[in-house]
């Protein structure tokens, strides 16, 4: 699970979550990033309450995400089981 003291860049979010040499867009690496942007948007609504456009983006952002897990969990369950324990997801 990323450490929420230190930001995770890109780079070394796919580093970690890629499936080989050159892998940036595997299922995977895809909601390692979304996680990661939710979770900064997350923060950034608990000092910006009434910012209603950013929460439009957010819930788009969970929806695509949403939609990723369930094609990883369909084609790769394996996969999709370590994904959300690396990532915390679904307790």
């Amino acid at each position: 699970m990323l450490k929420m003291d230190q930001p995770a860049t890109r780079e070394t979010i796919i580093q970690r979550y890629r499936q080989h040499e050159t892998d940036t867009g595997s299922p995977q690496v895809q909601i390692a990033l979304l996680t990661d942007r939710i979770n900064q948007l997350a923060t950034h609504f608990q000092a910006h309450k009434r910012d209603f456009n950013s929460r439009r983006g957010l819930l788009q952002m969970v929806g695509r995400r949403r939609r990723l897990l369930e094609y990883l969990k369909l084609h790769e369950e394996d996969a999709y089981r370590h994904l959300l324990d690396a990532l915390g997801l679904r307790k």
